[in-house]
């Protein structure tokens, strides 16, 4: 799967996630994700951690290659070519909620990110106004999940022990709610 997945081409406008063995397209994100990413991203000591984009992420275990909104890690620990980033090598993932990733970024992306290792998940909802950072990470495969569940509405700091940083969410933009499916 993964050699396929390598080998796709993901139209102009579209990116690609490979979630447990299924290859996700989904639309390119809109302004109001765009800006709470560069708002994260600003806040977030530059001379200790690196920030990256919609990163790649190594999560052959899981046979996953999801693409993370925003991914943290230690400055220096990275590779210094390819495409995949290992998570071993992540402090934090943040997901910013859409209308159409809203179940996939709560749900099957929490177990996938636990089941890596991935010690912080911070999952940013645009549409409920609020923020999850999730840690301690434990578990395998679908059952894995975060031991540590905090929610903060927009307007509230949110402490990242992790980073050693709190950020500011009163200027994060929102968007109309939306009804989860399914999930936690």
């Amino acid at each position: 799967m993964a050699d396929f997945y390598e080998a796709l081409a993901v139209p102009e406008g579209c990116r690609a996630e490979l979630l447990r063995g299924t290859v996700l397209l989904t639309a390119a994100p809109g302004l109001v994700h765009n800006r709470i990413v560069t708002a994260i991203q600003d806040q977030i000591p530059h001379g200790r951690w690196e920030c990256r984009q919609t990163q790649d992420i190594g999560l052959l275990k899981e046979n996953s290659e999801p693409q993370s909104d925003l991914v943290v890690l230690e400055r220096g620990k990275g590779p210094d070519h390819g495409r995949l980033l290992p998570a071993e090598l992540v402090t934090l993932l943040v997901e910013v909620v859409s209308r159409s990733s809203v179940d996939r970024d709560y749900g099957d992306k929490r177990s996938i990110y636990a089941a890596g290792g991935v010690p912080g998940y911070l999952i940013v909802d645009p549409m409920a106004a609020h923020c999850v950072l999730l840690t301690e990470p434990y578990g395998e495969g679908e059952q894995a999940d975060y031991g540590v569940e905090r929610t903060f509405s927009f307007g509230l700091d949110v402490p990242v022990p992790l980073l050693g940083v709190e950020l500011e969410t009163a200027e994060f933009p929102t968007l109309p709610p939306v009804k989860r499916h399914r999930g936690p």
